[in-house]
């Protein structure tokens, strides 16, 4: 019989040493393997495990409710959260009133950077949306897991190098293996038919699309929020407001990517 993981996670009641020698002999007598394990949070631990057999998990869960010692937090088939969370060591921030919203801080990028590597590997189509001010790690991190996840990555519209706006794509670009990449707001302010013809071709496309400021997006398109699979917010602290009315003044100022659109 294949082997089935899961997911353990726990609080520490009473931290004394040994315990987790104790948890380790406990799911070794079970003849459960553990895969992965981490600290996932204060006092909170994680672990991937590897069973047999689900009533050996039924076995397990029953004892770790008689000891005083920890408290069972989670115990399930892993999800991506779940195993990011090992991976790292921390549970990304989800959105309490909308479960499809990330939210991340600049000094996660290698987590978001594994996140959304993990997105690009679902297969058909993916629309994901990006918020976030100038200068935070937006495209880089679209781009860096992109690479990751070994897709051929797209730019349809951006401000990375120098404002690009593609009309067209050649015929091996219209693959289910490319990642492509939309800048709402460069997007928003085009009158070129042709450009927006390209868009509505890629979303037929079944494959990874990614919307950098989506909320501009749905601005300009039949396109709505509902249609996004995935919204990742990303800050440079975690009570930075998301904010796109910058001035053209102060676009030039600060080089902003935003080239001094305020909508």
């Amino acid at each position: 019989m294949e082997k089935k993981e899961w997911y353990l996670e726990y609080e520490i009641q009473k931290n004394r040493p040994g315990l987790l020698g104790d948890i380790s002999s406990l799911l070794g007598m079970l003849s459960i393997n553990i895969v992965t394990i981490n600290g996932v949070d204060d006092g909170k631990r994680g672990l991937l495990i590897r069973a047999n057999s689900d009533e050996q998990i039924k076995r397990l869960e029953s004892i770790l409710y008689t000891m005083d010692t920890i408290k069972l937090i989670k115990l399930r088939v892993p999800n991506l959260r779940d195993r990011l969370a090992v991976r790292h060591g921390r549970y990304i921030q989800r959105d309490a009133d909308d479960k499809k919203t990330f939210r991340f801080v600049r000094h996660e990028l290698g987590l978001l950077v594994d996140f959304m590597t993990e997105l690009y590997k679902l297969e058909g189509h993916r629309l994901i949306g990006i918020r976030g001010m100038p200068r935070v790690g937006k495209t880089e991190s679209i781009i860096a897991a992109s690479v990751s996840a070994n897709k051929r990555w797209l730019l349809v519209s951006s401000t990375l190098l120098k404002q690009t706006i593609r009309s067209s794509l050649i015929q091996d670009e219209y693959n289910e293996n490319s990642l492509f990449i939309i800048d709402g707001i460069v997007s928003s302010k085009q009158m070129n038919e042709k450009h927006w013809q390209l868009i509505r071709e890629i979303m037929r496309i079944p494959a990874v699309k990614v919307v950098e400021h989506p909320d501009a997006f749905i601005q300009s398109t039949e396109y709505t929020l509902e249609d996004f699979d995935y919204i990742i917010e990303l800050r440079h602290e975690p009570d930075e407001e998301i904010i796109y009315e910058v001035h053209k003044r102060n676009a030039l100022l600060l080089g902003s990517e935003f080239e001094g659109f305020d909508f």
